[in-house]
């Protein structure tokens, strides 16, 4: 299975055109400013740190939860 991957970030305008197109799709929004941070020190394209899996899977989880994917608790 492929580990996850960076494939946006951005701050200022190219955050909020980020969100934006996310919201156009109705791609759900999760708010972690800590991991927000985190991510932003890990190349665009490179694989996400082990250490953030941990967070990661609870923001995915939170996705499939949101679009009904799975069932919430």
């Amino acid at each position: 299975m492929p580990v996850p991957r960076v494939v946006a970030k951005g701050r200022g305008d190219s955050g909020a055109a980020i969100l934006a197109l996310a919201r156009e799709h109705g791609v759900p929004i999760e708010q972690n400013a800590a991991l927000a941070e985190a991510l932003a020190q890990v190349e665009l394209g490179d694989d996400i740190p082990e250490a953030l899996y941990r967070a990661v899977a609870e923001v995915l989880v939170f996705i499939l939860r949101a679009t009904g994917k799975i069932n919430s608790p």
